[in-house]
């Protein structure tokens, strides 16, 4: 072959290589083109399927407005406190996390920028997500490979105020979202701060869960956030990634003998700090090797100041308060209310906002009052004792007559050996002491009696009930056979005498439940059908101290009912106002009937009938003895109950003791709680001598009518009656009776409340016999010109109710 021809050959050979080879190149480049297309269009169509699913996802997700976020970002757990009246803190309400908010300018710049630097190194250029951070969460989700990450500050937010922890791809989708929501709305300051307030920090030197970082600085370092040291300000930053693992304390508040772990994330939070050169190299260094141990708070106890009457008392009725609102809030009715599974429901409602909600709750405690009264309580508390084989218990509650305001009490002996509040809990019968209000404030108030009218005090039966034919009985007998005035009545306490003017009250009135309805209603005493009973006027309802409290504040208020309080307000962390106590002032009685009253209650303490209160309290403190003293004494069968209720124009301060099992004392109970009475009193004066009103007096009103009567009849002077054929002349020597209403009538020969025929009879002729065997006496009787005088009770004992429930309703 010629060499032509193999050059030919050659070039042809060569021509078609290139020819393959552009043609594998055009093929490969159509191939790259078509898998670029194929790419975009995969890349387009999983974005979009990403858009779409991230949308399903967040479909149920409304978005929120400002102050949707902005209520449910700074709705967190905080701190509540209980406050005497004085603002000055009576204990913390007990949780299981510790927490105070503050505001961005009471947090200190370096713990701003270490948690920043720590936690979202990005925070202040992103929009509330990094998406590369985000890309990386997800395939680490859904992989289940690598660490979560992938959370900006912000998001850290949303999800513990807003979202839950589960780790789900709808979750996620809703936090990006809410995330750039709350970007949008609020400022980088604004998040950082709120995310500060609510984040874990372990526990403080008590052992106590705390959490915000003005709780941190307190509780690790006894300094406010906005105080905190470079040093100092790193550790706490570093705390929220593992707060118990990182915590310098235990569960007890014991400094751990380890604190490796806690200090190492210090100094990784403080190179954070430099390498985002929020630090300058020496600062670093400086904080660096610093000893930060030495700053750690030393262990202490958890105050126990809570464990008291104090505290439980105030609490339960604040959280009464914020049920009953709740409620409100949620128009539920009143009938509804009452039943206890709603009030339940509620009551519980209320114990998580108060224990978790920043409130402070201001009571009307007087601070210096309550602990003299605890002092009192545990220095002369003996006095009541008889030295049986259980424990004299006692109640007390001191309260502003003006106002209802409870200045201070005493729940019982001792907290630590009875919890039982028998000042505001315990319902005892109320004795005699329940006779001002139940039967001589009506009376006087309808115009049945004046001061000086008569009343029967001859032996009588019980007419009704299931103790029908049985004696009505005083302390030491069964009547003094001789009418006496209402005023005296109320000096012995007679039970005839009371009973008397009652069943005359429910005649004229025609209701057996009048001095209920009118009267004792008002003043917030219970609905009982006792009530109605004849032997109502001995105190067989069951009472509170509370309750008898307010029935003499009324009485010392110029017959107007102030409802007998103990929570003043309740404010939110912002000094908000949630409750504040609103004055609902009730005329129960007339401003005359109610001068009256405490006229004849003076009579009952100056007089020492029942009760020595007044020489014991004299003997002690003659100025506070010559206070304005009024009141009354009480006392049930076997002497289980023992009462003393007083006042002065200014307060009124009640006395309840006896044993808990209901089981008898004896007669000296009246003798022992005068002493502990006025024991009681005089150290709470000593505390505070303004508040009794010494220089204050009890006056008449204006619209009292003043009657000159009959020492003998307490009718007016004069005139004449015939008894058995025989006429008698009403004896001249007068009183001055003090009359509500009405006033005296004419001489008769059924003179006054209560008493048979046979009894007037009586009286009229012991009457006559006395006259002829004394004509020269004619002034000298308190009851009649004739020197017949009942035969009171007169030593120190109170006494003693015949108060078994007559439950008969009849008038016979």
């Amino acid at each position: 072959m010629s060499q032509k021809t193999k050059n030919q050959k050659n070039t042809e050979n060569k021509n078609r290589g290139w020819f393959y080879f552009n043609i594998s190149l055009r093929v490969l480049h159509a191939l790259f083109l078509v898998a670029i297309s194929l790419l975009v269009l995969g890349g387009s169509l999983a974005l979009g399927i990403g858009a779409g699913y991230f949308a399903f996802l967040v479909e149920d997700t409304a978005a929120p407005s400002k102050d949707e976020l902005q209520k449910e970002l700074t709705d967190i757990t905080e701190t509540s406190q209980l406050a005497y009246a004085d603002g000055s803190k009576i204990a913390t309400i007990r949780s299981d996390l510790m927490r105070t908010s503050v505001n961005s300018d009471q947090i200190s710049d370096y713990l701003k920028k270490a948690i920043i630097a720590t936690e979202d190194e990005y925070f202040n250029i992103h929009n509330g997500v990094v998406p590369k951070a985000v890309v990386r969460a997800l395939l680490s989700e859904a992989t289940g490979f690598g660490g979560s990450g992938g959370s900006t500050l912000t998001q850290q937010l949303v999800k513990q105020q807003i979202l839950s922890s589960e780790t789900t791809f709808k979750r996620k989708a809703n936090e990006i979202l809410l995330a750039m929501e709350v970007e949008k709305f609020f400022d980088k300051d604004e998040i950082v701060t709120m995310y500060l307030n609510i984040s874990p920090f372990g526990r403080n030197n008590k052992g106590q869960n705390i959490a915000g970082v003005q709780e941190a600085a307190q509780g690790i370092f006894g300094v406010n956030a906005a105080d905190l040291s470079l040093p100092q300000a790193a550790f706490i930053a570093g705390l929220p990634q593992s707060p118990i693992v990182y915590s310098p304390y235990t569960n007890t508040g014991e400094i751990k003998e380890n604190l490796t772990a806690g200090l190492e994330r210090k100094d990784f939070v403080l190179f954070s700090m430099y390498r985002n050169h929020d630090i300058t190299k020496e600062e670093y260094e400086e904080a660096l090797n610093y000893d930060l141990k030495q700053d750690f708070k030393k262990q202490e106890a958890i105050e126990q100041t809570d464990q008291s009457f104090l505290y439980y008392t105030v609490l339960n009725e604040a959280k009464d308060i914020i049920a009953k609102q709740l409620a409100d809030e949620d128009d539920v009715s009143d009938e509804e209310y009452a039943k206890d599974e709603t009030y339940q429901k509620y009551f519980e409602l209320a114990q998580q906002k108060l224990v978790n909600g920043g409130y402070t709750v201001t009571s009307t405690i007087d601070k210096d009052i309550y602990n003299a009264m605890q002092d009192a309580v545990d220095k002369y508390g003996y006095m009541l004792d008889n030295w049986g084989d259980s424990t004299i218990e006692v109640g007390n509650v001191m309260m502003d007559n003006a106002t209802g305001k409870v200045l201070g009490f005493i729940g019982g002996r001792n907290y630590a050996d009875n919890q039982f509040n028998h000042a505001f809990d315990a319902k005892r019968q109320a004795g005699s002491s329940i006779k001002p209000m139940l039967v001589y404030g009506p009376a006087i108030e309808s115009g049945l009696m004046g001061s000086e009218s008569m009343v029967s005090d001859y032996a009588a039966k019980w007419r009704t009930g299931e103790n029908a034919g049985e004696p009505i009985v005083n302390a030491t007998n069964r009547g003094t056979n001789t009418f006496m005035s209402i005023r005296e009545s109320l000096e012995v306490s007679s039970n005839i005498a009371a009973t008397n003017i009652f069943q005359d009250l429910w005649e004229k009135e025609g209701d057996h439940f009048y001095a209920y309805s009118n009267y004792l209603s008002k003043m917030g005493y219970p609905e009982d059908n006792s009530w109605a009973y004849e032997s109502a006027p001995l105190g067989v309802t069951d009472v509170t101290v509370l309750n008898q409290t307010n029935g003499f504040q009324t009485f010392a208020n110029n017959g107007v009912y102030q409802q007998g309080y103990i929570i003043e307000s309740i404010k939110d962390n912002e000094g908000e106002v949630l409750y504040q106590h609103e004055a609902k002032p009730v005329q129960v009685f007339s401003e005359a009937t109610a001068s009256i009253m405490t006229d004849m209650m003076r009579s009952v303490i100056d007089e020492q009938k029942t009760s020595s209160f007044k020489s014991v309290i004299s003997g002690l403190d003659w100025n506070l003895g010559n206070a304005d003293w009024v009141g009354k004494t009480g006392s049930t069968n076997n002497w289980s109950d023992s009462w003393l209720v007083v006042s002065t124009p200014s307060i009124t301060i009640s006395s309840w003791s006896g044993r808990d099992d209901n089981k008898a004392t004896d007669s000296a109970a009246g003798t022992r709680t005068a002493n502990y009475m006025a024991y009681l009193i005089n150290r709470i004066y000593q505390t505070n001598q303004e508040v009794f009103g010494v220089n204050q007096k009890f006056e008449l009103s204006s619209d009292v009518k003043k009657a000159q009567v009959s020492k003998f009849t307490g009718t007016q002077p004069g005139g004449t009656v015939r008894v058995d054929n025989r006429t008698y002349t009403n004896p001249s020597s007068t009183v001055t009776s003090y009359w509500a209403t009405g006033g005296p009538d004419t001489v008769d020969f059924k003179f006054g409340l209560g008493g048979s025929d046979a009894n007037y009879a009586d009286y009229w002729k012991k009457a006559s016999s006395s006259r002829s065997t004394n004509r020269s006496s004619n002034t000298s009787s308190n009851n009649a010109s004739n020197n017949v005088t009942p035969t009171a009770n007169d030593d120190d004992d109170d006494e003693q109710e015949n108060n078994q429930p007559n439950t008969n309703d009849d008038d016979d």
